[in-house]
């Protein structure tokens, strides 16, 4: 049986998963932890933590491993992880996805930018970074993201078995999904394969910056008077970018019939529309184009357009941010 490579203070292998609700993390840490405990003989826990449960909304989740002899009695999240898997790049605009990274720790993003930008997009000063494009296996196969990430966190992991975890996902699908069997199986096997890595080290006389624990803002020490939450929930302040699973709707002007079926099923009022004349001088309502920050990647426009103005695109970095149109408030 294999043992653990690298270990806590309590004798714990750690990993955090930070996703979005619909890409498969709990499942991918349900799945990660019974190949640990069923099939490799390790001790396992995992469990999630997450508000709202709905599509789009902060993910987290947790797993635990160590030698058999250990008894996991600690539940508390995970805070200072030997690996953390981004399922989503865009969260760091909401999340400190690298929150408590180790200096000799890994962090695997799903993403095709290059390890120097998503360094610099996280605040990463050491350690090595995994890059892996999980979407594009996932579109390529029709299947979800998970099964790629899981395939290049056992490429990290050296003490789990890769032909443990295929076992794991036919013994999760071959029963209610039979048909998925095959093509999560090629997932995994290119999330394993197609995982890329650098390592930053420490520069010579720099000092790593120990943890700290983030405090709560709305603590009954930090809170304002009476209890005031400060930045209420409105749309307007908010940026629905990270909820988007990596698809977004692609305008084109030319085609465009200003029907206004988009705007009709849109959930947040994405469509910017402007006055102007038409052929006889009267005033109409013409689509300018989306403000992809309240966006959150539904595509319900998309089934919606009677004249393919609007098509589904794999969404590249800064693609939404050179093609939003904004929209005025009053």
């Amino acid at each position: 049986m294999s043992t653990l490579t690298k270990k806590n203070a309590l004798g714990f292998f750690e990993i955090r998963l930070e996703s979005i609700g619909g890409l498969g993390a709990n499942l991918a840490g349900k799945m990660l932890a019974e190949t640990g405990a069923l099939e490799l003989g390790f001790n396992a826990a995992n469990f999630s933590s997450y508000g709202s449960e709905k599509k789009g909304s902060p993910v987290k989740t947790f797993v635990r491993f160590c030698d058999p002899e250990i008894e996991i009695r600690d539940h508390s999240p995970i805070e200072e992880p030997h690996l953390i898997a981004v399922f989503h790049e865009a969260l760091y605009k909401i999340v400190n996805v690298a929150s408590g990274l180790q200096p000799d720790g890994v962090v695997l993003v799903n993403t095709t930018r290059d390890f120097d930008d998503v360094r610099s997009s996280l605040k990463i000063e050491s350690g090595t970074i995994a890059l892996i494009d999980a979407m594009g296996i996932a579109v390529e196969e029709r299947t979800k993201i998970n099964t790629a990430m899981l395939g290049a966190m056992f490429r990290i992991c050296d003490f789990l078995d890769p032909e443990a975890m295929r076992t794991v996902i036919r013994r999760t699908f071959e029963k209610k999904y039979p048909q998925l069997v095959e093509p999560n199986l090629r997932t995994f096997d290119r999330g394993y394969n197609e995982v890329e890595f650098k390592t930053y080290e420490v520069p010579e006389g720099s000092q790593i910056k120990p943890f700290k624990r983030v405090q709560s803002l709305l603590g009954y020490k930090t809170q304002l008077p009476g209890g005031v939450i400060a930045a209420q929930g409105n749309s307007i302040l908010k940026d629905l970018g990270g909820s988007r699973a990596g698809l977004l709707p692609e305008f084109h002007a030319e085609k465009c019939i200003n029907c206004a079926a988009c705007d009709n099923v849109c959930p947040d009022y994405c469509f910017v529309w402007e006055s102007a004349e038409d052929k006889r001088g009267r005033l109409q309502q013409v689509l300018r184009g989306i403000d992809y920050q309240y966006c959150k990647g539904c595509l319900k426009c998309v089934e919606a357009c009677p004249s393919d103005a609007l098509t589904s695109l794999r969404e590249e970095p800064g693609y939404a941010e050179l093609n939003r149109v904004t929209q005025v408030f009053c």
